[in-house]
């Protein structure tokens, strides 16, 4: 099936990214929310980054209006009967998604797939709520989507093998690397990276170590943020709320670190807070807020923490055992899940993915690691069962020319 119009349904930044990356594959897409106003106001921000680009000398004013007339503004849904292609970009609450999803199916052609781009809910849940579940599927770009090359694909239940053929072949033309991913909590990047996020908040919070240690020590590791500038940047609330979901379906292994709950709970969501694990002043970064300070030792004196040495192994294996995890379990490829990380989180190319690190390291170091790191720490660094596999049968990493991968 050939995509030639798409509807985006919520014109918020996502929405506005995704119809900006949209049109600039040469595809007519209609900007859809539940006002006029805010359909309009999704219009200019695709307007301001085609204008980012002009600044930059990416493309002439000429190109920016001949994209932008194929962008259109539409106050409700009625709109989108036309489409090929509808992607849900509206808020990240179950309920209003389906609703929206159960209009989806009253207004859009039978033909038409429904994509969400919720970055962690169940596809299979929402597909239901419509009368064609074949053709419901999950397409999550990551922010900021005309930035970042990744998209997952998420098959729900029922969705059928013709409709992921569609929209893998649709985010190709789009120039972008899709990864199809089993449907699970958090599919698959987010899965990976939340346990890095959340361990990176234990150490801050059981250990003499800075912010800013961390923050410098995970840099020159290789990613292009630390984990506390991150989750500044997307806001402690969301990635609290990740946590959660993730700590639902996973169990204790998830629980958040204390200091995150307490952090969200004080209204210091990072960023857009004009607080987080930093202050921000004038576009500044400043850490030390005594603030943070106090919630910190209300979180200390709470009991419960072990004082460790920093080490930045640490968040390392915790997304480096939840992607063996998610390997087992059958959520993705090796090279896939590798492949993920790097186009999707910045994870160092060189490094090649926590896959390839683990066979870097060693599979028996890495349980090893793991082990000692679980009878100090408890069951969040319980070590993923497959690992063992691989040692007893001498899958040991690169050194012994097999291990995740073939060497």
């Amino acid at each position: 099936m050939y995509i030639y119009k798409v509807g985006v349904v919520g014109a918020g930044t996502m929405g506005a990214q995704i119809a900006e990356v949209v049109s600039y594959a040469g595809v007519p897409v209609l900007l859809a929310d539940i006002q006029e106003s805010l359909a309009r106001r999704g219009v200019e921000s695709v307007r301001a980054i085609y204008q980012a680009r002009v600044d930059k000398g990416k493309m002439t004013p000429e190109q920016l209006e001949e994209k932008m007339l194929l962008v259109t503004a539409s106050p409700n849904l009625e709109a989108l009967n036309d489409v090929d292609l509808v992607i849900e970009a509206v808020s990240e609450e179950v309920t209003l998604k389906q609703r929206v999803f159960r209009e989806l199916d009253r207004v859009c052609a039978r033909s038409a797939i429904l994509a969400s781009n919720t970055s962690a809910l169940s596809i299979s849940a929402i597909g239901a709520s419509t009368t064609r579940p074949g053709k419901v599927l999950g397409l999550h770009f990551f922010n900021p989507a005309y930035a970042m090359p990744l998209v997952e694909v998420i098959p729900g239940l029922a969705t059928d093998p013709q409709t992921v053929d569609d929209v893998v072949g649709f985010a190709e033309s789009l120039r972008k690397t899709p990864v199809i991913v089993k449907e699970c909590a958090g599919f698959l990047v987010n899965r990976l990276l939340s346990p890095y996020l959340n361990e990176a908040v234990w150490c801050f919070q059981d250990g003499d170590v800075s912010i800013k240690e961390i923050d410098q020590d995970m840099v020159a590791f290789g990613m292009p943020v630390g984990p506390f500038m991150l989750l500044d940047t997307v806001g402690l609330d969301i990635a609290f709320e990740v946590a959660r979901i993730l700590h639902r379906s996973y169990g204790p292994r998830m629980a958040p670190a204390p200091l995150l709950e307490a952090l969200v709970k004080a209204g210091r969501w990072g960023i857009k807070s004009g607080r987080g694990f930093y202050e921000y002043s004038e576009g500044e970064e400043r850490s030390g807020d005594q603030d943070l300070d106090t919630l910190l030792q209300q979180v200390r004196q709470g009991g419960g923490q072990t004082r460790m040495e920093w080490t930045k192994l640490r968040p390392l294996l915790a997304m480096v055992n939840e992607a063996v995890t998610a390997y087992q379990e059958g959520v993705a490829s090796a090279r896939d899940i590798d492949l993920a990380m790097v186009a999707g989180t910045g994870f160092p190319n060189e490094k090649g993915g926590p896959l390839h690190v683990a066979d870097q390291l060693g599979i028996d170091h890495v349980l090893h690691e793991l082990e000692a790191l679980r009878d100090t720490l408890g069951v969040r660094f319980w070590p993923a069962p497959m690992l063992r596999r691989m040692v007893d049968a001498g899958f040991t990493g690169q050194l012994a020319g097999r291990g995740f991968f073939a060497y």
